[in-house]
C-alpha cells in the first residue's frame, strides 16, 4: 500500500447517531492508513522517525539542501559551528560590488588579493566597502 495522502472520512464517525455498520469501512480505512504510516516510517516520501533524543538519524538527513532567499541559522548559543569545509562560490570584484551587501558579509573574491599570482582573497564587507584579507602561505 502506498503512503497515505488523503484524509480518512469521518462522515460516518462524527455523530452518536451514526450507523456503526456504515462506520466500519471508515474505521478500517483509518487503521490501514495508520499501519502503513507505522510500517513505512523513515522511508522516502513518508514520515521521518526521530531518535529517543528527538533528532533525525543521519540516514534521514538530506545530503544537500537547495534553498532560495535568506537562510537564517539562529542557535541558542549565538555560535554557528561548522565541522566540515565551508565552500564559498567565487565572485569577482565587480560581482561583489553589485550585491546588496550588509556589514559582516564574507565572500571569496577571485580577482582580489595578489591577483597577478592567480590568488584570490577572502573579502569582508565593512558596511561601505569590501575589504580584502590576503591569503597567506600555501599549506
Amino acid at each position: 500500500m502506498a503512503f497515505p495522502t488523503s484524509q480518512v472520512s469521518t462522515t460516518n464517525l462524527d455523530a452518536g447517531t451514526d450507523d456503526p455498520s456504515l462506520a466500519r469501512a471508515d474505521i478500517l480505512d483509518a487503521v490501514q492508513k495508520l499501519n502503513t504510516i507505522i510500517s513505512e516510517g523513515g522511508a522516502a516520501n513518508g514520515v521521518a522517525l526521530l531518535t529517543s533524543g528527538g533528532k533525525l538519524t543521519g540516514t534521514q538527513m538530506p545530503t544537500q539542501i537547495t534553498a532560495t532567499g535568506v537562510q537564517v541559522l539562529n542557535p541558542t548559543s549565538g555560535v554557528v559551528n561548522i565541522q566540515n569545509i565551508l565552500r564559498l562560490s567565487g565572485r569577482t570584484t565587480a560581482e561583489l560590488n553589485a550585491l546588496s551587501s550588509q556589514a559582516g558579509d564574507v565572500a571569496f573574491c577571485t580577482d582580489g588579493g595578489d591577483y597577478s599570482a592567480g590568488v584570490g582573497c577572502i573579502a569582508v564587507y565593512d558596511g561601505n566597502d569590501w575589504r580584502a584579507i590576503q591569503l597567506g602561505a600555501v599549506l
